[in-house]
């Protein structure tokens, strides 16, 4: 048995072993990113829904300001109990039935639950559990597996899951709290950089400029839009995250990113009027339009330059 485990132990001791590994397994490396980015998608429902409001009490204890515009939610009425992404343990917030391993596996515990609470039916409710959990699994676990269309087994594509999911928690959580948090936005940045030291994406001088041109470019439509209307037009948070995305791509791609994220913003913008009702007053958060347009960029960005702007 211990021959067995140093020969497996061997045998993926470098990364190049890995890549001819899965290069002989053509099957293996979609099934295992599939499972993981359910997994991944699963633990993202927990950061979607805690970390804001993690956040939130940081700011409550720092300020007393924020009264008004806080969240409903019983972590911020109580600031002495700990409140983290691992605890308390996830529950039902109505009959605060604890949720056992075999109702956390991603999508199938929600189809075997048929989308309600046991505890609760247990207790004479119907309580139904938000089909938006399932969803997003599903959404991570697509999107992640969609990035073996272009990247093969390598940096790349590790680094690109990272990427994605990150996406996908911001957005959300941008959804819900019109925030997109710096802990995130900024370690994207960052990370987009380090990556790029070895041209992982583009060469560092057009990330480091993507980073710079990226934050300032948004940053002066806001304060031009505020002195012209005297209202925001859009959060910090935006700048950062497009400054994230110059960091990952290069300069060259802010204006198709910008682009991209106007056209997606104006095509949800008119479904939600005219299709669903939604009051046009209400704000919409750009963040998720600018992920999206990011997470085109990644995928098809060169494409799309070479179609738009053909060499002679």
């Amino acid at each position: 048995m211990s021959t067995t485990f140093s020969s497996l132990f061997s045998s993926f001791a470098s990364f190049s072993d890995v890549a001819s590994f899965m290069q002989h397994q053509p099957y293996v490396l979609p099934i295992v990113i599939f499972i993981l980015s359910l997994l991944i998608g699963s633990f993202l429902n927990v950061v979607i829904l805690r970390y804001p409001i993690m956040l939130f009490r940081e700011w409550l204890i720092d300020s007393k300001g924020l009264e008004d515009n806080r969240p409903k939610h019983s972590a911020l009425q109580d600031l002495d109990s700990p409140y983290t992404l691992s605890k308390p343990d996830s529950h039902c917030p109505r009959c605060h039935s604890p949720v056992k391993a075999w109702q956390n596996i991603p999508i199938i515990s929600y189809i075997l639950l048929k989308g309600r609470c046991s505890g609760c039916a247990d207790k004479g409710h119907n309580t139904r559990i938000s089909i938006r959990y399932p969803l997003v699994e599903l959404a991570t676990g697509l999107l992640s597996l969609s990035l073996l269309i272009k990247f093969p087994w390598s940096l790349q594509l590790a680094a690109m899951l990272i990427f994605t999911w990150s996406l996908v928690a911001m957005s959300m959580i941008d959804i819900d709290h019109q925030i997109l948090p710096d802990t995130m936005t900024l370690s994207l940045m960052w990370l987009g950089i380090l990556l790029n030291i070895n041209d992982t994406f583009t060469d560092l001088h057009s990330a480091v400029i993507g980073a710079m041109a990226g934050y300032l470019s948004l940053w002066s439509v806001f304060w031009v839009f505020k002195i012209v209307t005297g209202k925001d037009g859009m959060g910090f948070g935006d700048f950062k995250l497009l400054a994230a995305l110059g960091a990952w791509f290069g300069w060259q791609f802010l204006p198709m990113i910008i682009l991209l994220s106007s056209i997606v913003g104006a095509v949800v913008g008119i479904v939600g009027i005219i299709i669903l009702g939604r009051d046009k007053n209400i704000p919409i958060p750009f963040g998720p339009y600018l992920a999206a347009a990011g997470w085109i960029t990644a995928m098809w960005g060169t494409e799309i330059l070479e179609w738009y702007l053909p060499t002679a």
